[in-house]
């Protein structure tokens, strides 16, 4: 692979070019026609690299792009997924060049969606053409390619649904993802899963005179904080009944695996600007962020918060929480459990309403895995070092529809890196990643 990339890079980077020119941004109506257009020409990527076929289908909201290449029934087949919508571009005077005017300098391709997806899926459809044009793919291989994955893919699930035999495949690779570092290769091999609600407790029927009723009307703030601090334990335990049911504990060798990630605590503080860290008793930094489950308070407010004095003691306060769960749980139960507990912890003084919003599960492919173990033994060959397994803190919910819907698993074999800020100004991706993410995906496809 490594020849043919040097062979064509000039090709290669002025196709990648062509469509980081496309403004595919999915959140503005006024872009809803690149949209399209880049659809359309993801098409045409497809089949030039070896496709059987492939087609822009439409959904409820932005178009999905769908080929595949089928060489034998009895062979595996993966199903690669990526997105081609990114995010807007604002604040655009902090561009050092255009968003969507790719160059090049010092080292690295600069323009919205360089990493975030465009670049990475791109490596993919680049790895299936040398496999084709080679003669050395030995996988049927499908491509889904979406456009809406930046506000939440509100269509892709109930499409999945629809053409479910469509994409039957073996495992759903996936690079939308960063690595530790360059030095350090990791495989992400499960994202924590969301259940995001609002919370609003009502004591009086009206804003009151705090000097004329404080102390004899419970106030809503008051109460709020009282029953969101109920929410977490000394030890740093959800108290929400049942909340941790379904966790599974992972194993010590599993645990000590995880622990190869570098992690400088010191480091981590002195950039956050914190004297302390804080979490679930028994378990290091990065086991919160990546194995276990949390809660938080994403946003409180109620009363008068404007300039000055007002002395007002609140009719109503509000609160947005959010729960981070990890594989096994499931988001709506969670959301229902919370919701029972809530209720059930609210003083006879205030009324309480939850109301959940947004949500979705999270998913693990297991490091025993074939498809797991394919993806390593390729980096490794690539980069000269076992990866590290890692987990990811955030959520990419579609994932575990698409788990849940084709009933197989997911594998974030990402090459990204924290330097290459998406979704902010200078969103960039490193050539030399590009280049070794088209060959650690060839070598997958050799190994799994």
């Amino acid at each position: 692979m490594k020849e043919y990339i040097q062979k064509n890079e000039k090709r290669f980077l002025e196709e990648l070019f062509e469509i980081l020119r496309i403004p595919s941004i999915s959140s503005l109506e006024a872009n809803k026609g690149d949209m399209v257009t880049c659809a359309n020409k993801l098409v045409e990527l497809l089949l030039a690299a070896g496709a059987d076929s492939a087609a822009v289908y439409e959904t409820a909201g932005h178009p999905v792009v769908f080929g595949e290449k089928k060489v034998d029934p009895s062979l595996p087949t993966v199903l690669v997924y990526g997105h081609y919508d990114v995010q807007p571009v604002d604040p655009i005077n902090l561009w050092k060049s255009q968003p969507f005017e790719p160059e090049i300098r010092d080292g690295a391709i600069y323009a919205r969606g360089a990493n975030d997806d465009k670049g990475q899926l791109f490596m993919h459809v680049k790895a299936f053409e040398y496999l084709v044009k080679e003669n050395k793919l030995r996988h049927n291989i499908k491509f889904i390619l979406e456009g809406e994955e930046e506000i939440g893919s509100p269509s892709l699930a109930a499409w999945a649904k629809e053409h479910k035999e469509m994409l039957a495949c073996d495992v759903i690779l996936v690079s939308d993802t960063t690595m530790i570092s360059e030095k350090v290769p990791s495989i992400n091999c499960g994202m924590r899963g969301l259940a995001y609600l609002e919370v609003e407790v009502t004591g009086p029927n009206k804003d009151l005179h705090s000097g004329h009723y404080g102390g004899a009307v419970h106030n809503p703030i008051n109460a709020l904080c009282t029953m969101i601090d109920s929410l977490i334990d000394e030890k740093g335990h959800i108290t929400v009944e049942g909340f941790y049911d379904n966790v599974v504990e992972l194993s010590a060798e599993d645990r000590e695996m995880f622990a190869r990630a570098p992690f400088d605590m010191k480091e981590y503080k002195e950039s956050l600007d914190i004297d302390e860290v804080k979490g679930e008793e028994g378990y290091t930094t990065l086991e919160r962020t990546g194995i276990r489950p949390c809660l938080d308070v994403n946003g409180i407010w109620g009363g008068y918060t404007g300039e000055g004095a007002k002395t007002v003691l609140p009719s109503v306060a509000h609160a947005k929480i959010s729960m981070r769960l990890v594989p096994n749980q499931d988001c709506e139960e969670i959301a229902e459990k919370f919701t029972k507990h809530f209720l059930k912890i609210a003083p006879k003084s205030v009324k309480v309403k939850v109301t959940p919003h947004h949500g979705g599960n999270g998913f693990l492919m297991p490091i025993s895995s074939p498809a797991y173990k394919a993806a390593a033994k390729a980096v490794e060959e690539v980069y000269g070092i076992e990866p590290v397994p890692s987990r990811g803190g955030g959520s990419i919910p579609i994932l575990a529809d698409l788990q849940n819907i084709l009933n197989v698993n997911p594998l974030l074999m990402g090459f990204g890196l924290e330097r290459d800020t998406i979704h902010s100004p200078n969103e960039s991706y490193l050539l030399s990643q590009f280049y070794k993410g088209m060959e650690s995906i060839a070598l997958f496809y050799k190994y799994y």
